[in-house]
Parts: structure tokens; sequence; C-alpha cells
């Protein structure tokens, strides 16, 4: 071989520009014989490939080293296998794909459809570093011994699969042990955390959030002190936090949410400077916020919600924390005033201090925070709601404003008071419920042109719903429950563009908020929702429990994109439109406790997606739909309607319906034939079955093989109905 290039090399032209390009040539030809695989790793690859019912690989070329996803060594050795999102799915349900790959480095799976369980070893390869079967359907446990023998491991993720049993223990069974990543979240491993994390010497981040672990924190956990990130939300660990934590001073996110941990937080947790991100809310710590929290003056984000925390937040001194763009101390036992420290955190994008026992008034400094854009302050007793709106109208990024339950019984801020308004021109979420707020609709709220959800519910409003309501190009969700409003529904209101037009919705991008915000679902007993987008909101209109009269106006069929609509308890009269059928993405629809008239629509039967319904205590009258999902509902939907008949009501539908007479005697005439037509009708069934009947058991009694044959064929029927 060396003669044979020497001899090609001493053909080459003496011009030096031929001989540059001549080489060049050379060299991508030596090139790829240098790195054209092996046969047994080509082999082991379409082994492979044969596994997968779908799709096909583009493995046609007779170099692997070439193929799609595969990477090669100089040697021609395979060292890495990208085959992320590729939908690639297994024959049956099998995992013992992974290969004979003696110097494979890198394994990338993720992203597809493959299931099964994993094999005792994912790689006979001492050299493989990174393993990601990340978003697929394995299932099964994972065997501790591929951690045992994958010496150079650094990063495992297995993310978003089925795998069960326990977290494999030991991973790091020596202190010389290389791995920096473990991602073992949302899957369903549970029992304890074992020890052994202790030992991962080298160990930056390890997750395990959304699975079933239950348990207290290793002790030996503190001891990984490269450790950066740990994130187990979503779990049931109980206990402590243990002030052993401050020894792991890299960390730059501990997140514990959604998990039963108690006791009070870490005394000394502001040894934690490098810390960036804490979520521990959703959790039953209690006590007061530590001093030494002001220590760590790199937070962005601290979330220490749904707990039982106490003390006067107005002490505690936020302006330490410069860089922090998000605060949520909801739901907790803090008291004091809203402290004024906190305008000081110019990076603030989202404030929350809902539901505790705050007082007082908002500050003007508030303004200050230019990138605010998210703030709630629901349920505390603060006071001066117009002073309040005055100020906030300044926010000009603020886009969710959550007010509800508090400035109790005060007046709704008005134009009057509201002077020269020019404010909230980016509100998208406003929430002013159960204030007991008193007033009119204020006219200021019509230039809120972004304005998507509107929740006035159960306050003290009166007057009629404007109709400029129904010009507010965004609006989809509007909540004027339990108020004191009068006056018809206004045809405007049926002509709101992100009710009426799929185009116009489909166009909007509601994007993701700072924070989510909470609300119920709109019936009895409902859970708290969570909602990270408007895009997951329900389109609604909730007009119950208020003093609306008139009919339902027709244009109400234009509200094609409506999932709830609540009328209840109102004074609305008239017919059920036949239009309301052209809502076919109605979920809920409450028309109860009214005046309504008439009959069910027949139309209606086309709701396929209605699963709540009720028209009790109207005056509606004849036949409810049949073969709808109507009949499944309990009687307590249409009770309180003495004329409506049809299941599920017991009062049955007349099957023959005499034409009302003209005079008495023409009405008795009718009585008397129809009791002539009964007594023949009678007397007819019973002819009938009597001849019938002895004309079977006697041919039965005369014949013995007719006798033979009939108890023959039940014995058959008894036995298939034992099957």
């Amino acid at each position: 071989m060396y003669q044979k290039r020497r001899n090609m090399l001493a053909a080459l032209p003496h011009h030096p520009i031929a001989q540059y390009f001549l080489l060049i040539l050379l060299a991508s030809i030596l090139s790829t014989y240098v790195h054209a695989c092996s046969s047994s790793e080509s082999t082991s690859l379409l082994s492979f490939a044969l596994t997968l019912s779908s799709p096909s690989l583009n493995w046609t070329r007779m170099d692997c080293c070439q193929w799609e996803g595969i990477t090669c060594d100089v040697a021609g050795r395979v060292t890495h296998l990208h085959l992320s999102s590729k939908g690639l799915r297994l024959k049956g349900d099998q995992a013992g794909f992974f290969l004979s790959l003696g110097r494979l480095e890198v394994l990338d799976l993720s992203f597809n459809l493959l299931s099964g369980e994993l094999p005792g070893s994912l790689s006979p390869s001492n050299n493989i570093r990174i393993v990601d079967l990340s978003s697929n359907h394995f299932h099964g446990a994972i065997p501790s011994s591929f951690f045992q023998q994958a010496k150079n491991l650094t990063r495992f993720y297995v993310m978003n699969n089925s795998f069960s049993n326990y977290i494999p223990s030991p991973i790091c069974d020596q202190s010389s042990s290389l791995i920096r990543l473990l991602d073992f979240s949302y899957n369903k491993f549970g029992g304890n955390l074992s020890r052994g994390l202790g030992n991962c010497s080298k160990l930056e981040v390890f997750r395990a959030g959304y699975n079933n672990l239950s348990g207290s924190l290793p002790e030996d956990i503190y001891d990984a002190t490269v450790l950066e990130e740990i994130a187990i939300p979503a779990n049931s660990f109980y206990g402590g936090i243990s002030n052993r934590i401050v020894n792991l001073t890299n960390l730059t996110i501990l997140d514990l949410y959604f998990n039963h941990f108690s006791g009070m937080l870490p005394i000394d947790i502001g040894k934690l400077s490098k810390l960036k991100v804490l979520l521990l809310h959703s959790n039953n710590l209690k006590g007061s916020l530590p001093p030494s929290l002001l220590n760590c003056t790199n937070l962005m984000e601290l979330n220490l919600g749904f707990n039982l925390l106490k003390g006067d937040i107005s002490a505690f001194n936020f302006s330490r924390l410069g860089q922090l763009r998000k605060l949520d101390f909801v739901s907790n036992r803090l008291t004091g005033i809203l402290p004024i420290s906190l305008y000081s955190c110019k990076s603030l994008r989202a404030i929350r201090l809902s539901l505790n026992n705050l007082e007082g008034q908002l500050q003007p400094e508030i303004v200050s925070l230019k990138y605010l854009s998210f703030l709630s302050l629901s349920g505390n007793r603060l006071t001066n709601i117009t002073g309040a709106m005055n100020i906030l109208k300044g926010c000009r990024n603020l886009t969710v404003l959550i007010l509800s339950t508090t400035f109790i019984g005060e007046e709704m801020p008005d134009g009057h008071h509201m002077a020269d308004f020019d404010g909230f021109q980016n509100l998208r979420i406003l929430a002013l419920h159960g204030c007991g707020l008193a007033g009119q609709i204020p006219i200021w709220f019509s230039k809120l042109k972004k304005l998507e959800i509107l929740d006035m519910g159960h306050n003290r409003i009166t007057g009629s719903i404007p109709t400029w309501l129904g010009t507010l190009p965004m609006l989809f969700s509007i909540n004027l429950r339990s108020n004191l409003i009068s006056g018809e529904i206004p045809k405007e209101l049926c002509t709101l563009p992100m009710l009426v037009s799929e185009q116009i919705a489909a166009q909007v991008d509601h994007g993701y908020l700072e924070l989510p915000f909470f609300a119920s679902q709109p019936v009895p007993d409902a859970s708290i929702l969570q909602y990270n987008s408007l895009s997951y909101y329900p389109p609604s209109i909730f007009l119950d429990n208020n003093s609306i009269s008139g009919n339902i106006p027709t244009e109400i069929g234009y509200l094609q994109l409506l999932h709830t609509l609540d009328l209840s308890a109102n004074q609305v009269s008239g017919n059920i439109p036949d239009q309301i059928s052209n809502l076919r993405n109605l979920e809920t629809l409450d028309l109860s406790v009214n005046h309504l008239s008439g009959e069910i629509p027949p139309s209606m039967t086309s709701l396929n997606f209605l699963s709540s319904f009720n028209v009790s205590y109207n005056n509606l009258e004849g036949e409810i739909p049949k073969g709808t999902q109507l009949q499944g509902l309990n009687v307590s939907a249409f009770e309180g309607n003495p004329k409506l008949c049809g299941s599920p009501l017991l009062n049955l539908c007349q099957s023959f319906n005499g034409t009302d007479s003209d005079s008495d005697s023409d009405s008795d005439d009718d009585d008397k034939n129809d009791g002539n037509q009964i007594l023949g009708l009678h007397i007819s069934v019973v002819l009938g079955f009597t001849i019938g009947l002895v004309g079977v058991y006697g041919s039965l009694l005369l014949i013995k093989t007719w006798r033979d044959a009939y108890f023959k064929f039940l014995n058959n029927v008894q036995d298939r109905l034992k099957c």
C-alpha cells in the first residue's frame, strides 16, 4: 500500500496549482477509505433497523458512516447514534435493540415512539458518555447494572417515559464517577430516594420531578457539593429541609414544589448565594421568612406560595434582591402593609401576594416597575380602589391585574374619577371578582382593546349590559354573575369577534403568562384549575343570578366558539331560540330558573360536546329531544317544568293526542268510540294469544319429533347465556 501511494505521488504533474488540486482529491479519496465502517457494525445497525416497524431509515449506502444519524471516528467505528424525533416505533414490545457498538459514545433516541423494557446493558461500550431516551414509551425498571458498567457516563436522560420501580441505586459507587446530569422526571418511579447520590462527586444536575417518590431526602445528597440544580417537584417527599443544604454552595436552582415538606425554612439559607430560582410552593412550610434569605442577592424567581408562612412582610427589605423578576407568596399568613422596598426591585415582572392578611393602600412607587406585567393582590384587606386604579394605569406593561375579594364594599372606579384615562393599553386579564363594588360598568373599560378576560362577578353592579362590551376585539370570557344587572341581553354581545370568527381567534398568539393564574370550573364543587396560557382558558359568558329580562336574542347563534353560557336565575322569557344549536362547541348551557316557555328545540341534538345542561324551573313543555345526551342527564336538569315529558323524566309523553273538539257532545262521542276501540283491541289480543298458545303447545304434546327439537333449542340457548 505504501509503495502504491509513492508511485501515485511520483506521477503527479510538476505544476504547483495542479499538484495542489490533485492532492486535495487524493486526500478526499483516502479519507473516505479510512472512514468506511466495519462490516460487523454495519450488520449490527441493520439488525436494529429490522426491529423497527416505522418509519424506514435512509440507510442504503454501502458505508454506514454516511448513514443518517451516524457519526464515526477516523478508524471507521461508530461513536454517535443520533436518531432523535424520527417517529421510530418497535415491532412488538421489545427493547433489546441496543447495539453491539464497541466504541459508542453518544446514544440519542429521544422523542420517538420506542417501547418495552430496557436490557441489563444499554451498550457494551465503556466509552458511552451520553444516553438520551427521553420522550418515548419505555416502561419497567432501569437496571442499576448499566451504571456500574458505564464508567465514562456523564449524562443520562430518561424523562417523559413510563419507567417504574425505584430509581436505580447505586448510581455512583465510587467517588471517581463522571456523571454530571441525571434526569428521571415525568415517569412512575416510586419508593424512597436511596442513598448514594453523595458519591456522585461531579453531579451538577439531579431531576426526578413528577413521579411517585416519597420519604425524606437522603442525608448524603448534601455531600454532593458540586450540585447546581435539584429539581424534584410533584412527588410525596416529606420531613424538614435540613440546614445542611447550605453545604451545596453551587446551587442555582432548588425546585421542591408540590410535596409535603414541613418545618421552617433553613435558617442559613442565605449561604446559597448563587441561588437564582427557589421554588418551594405547595408544601407545609411554616414560620417566618429567615433574614438570611436577603443574602441570596442573585435570586431571580422566589415562590413560597401555598404554605403556612407568617410574619410582617413589610419588615422584609426586598431592596437587596435587585435581580428579582418573579415573586409569589400566594396563600400564606403574612401580615403588614404592602412593602415599599419591593418597588426597588426594578427587574420585577410578576408579583403575587394574594390570599394573605395584608392591608393599606397601593403606593405610587409601584409605577417605577417598568417591566411589571403580572400583579395579583386578591384576598387581602386593601382600600381605595379608585386610587389604586389611577396609579396602576401608569404601569404600561401590565397584562394581568387580579384584585378580587379586596377593596370590599367600595364604589366602582368610574369615569369621573378616572380622568384623562389612557392606561391599561396592554391589559389582557382584569379581575375584580367578589369585591362588592357598587355602580355601573365603567365606560373606560371600552378602551381596553387588548382585554381577553373580564371577571366582575359577585359585585353590586347596576344598570344594563353596555352595548360597547360586544365591540372589544380580543374579549372571549365575560363573568358578570351575581350582580344587580337589569335590562335585556344586547344583541351586540353576540358579535364578539373572538367568539364569532375562527379565523380571528386563530390569529391571536396568547403566549405564556409570567405566573399561572387560578380559576374554578363552571360547575358546583369544582376543583381550582391553573392556567399558564390564555390559549387553554375556555371561552365563556356568565350572566347568571341577575335581573336580566327579555328574550334570548336569536343572534346568540353567532357565538360559535363559545364553550359555556350561563343565563340562569334571571327573568329571561320567550322561547329557547333554535339558533342556539349553532353553538357547536358548547359544553355547558344553563338556562334554569327563568320564565322560558315553548319546547326545547329538537335541533339541540346537534350539540355533540354538550356535557352540562340545565333548564329546570321554567315553563317549558313538550317532549325532551330524543337520541341525545339529554337522556343521560339527571332529572334535576328538567324539574320544575310540569308540561315537559319524556326521558329522563318519569312523566311519559302520550302516544296518541286527541284533537280539540268544538262541543262537549263531540268529545263524548270521541270518548265512546275510543272506549269501543280499546275494548275490541283487548278482545282481539286475548283471542289471538289463546289460539296461538293452544296451537303451539298442542303440537308439542302430540308430535314427539317437534317436542325433542324444542327442548334441544332451549338447551342451546341456555349454554350461550353462560358464555
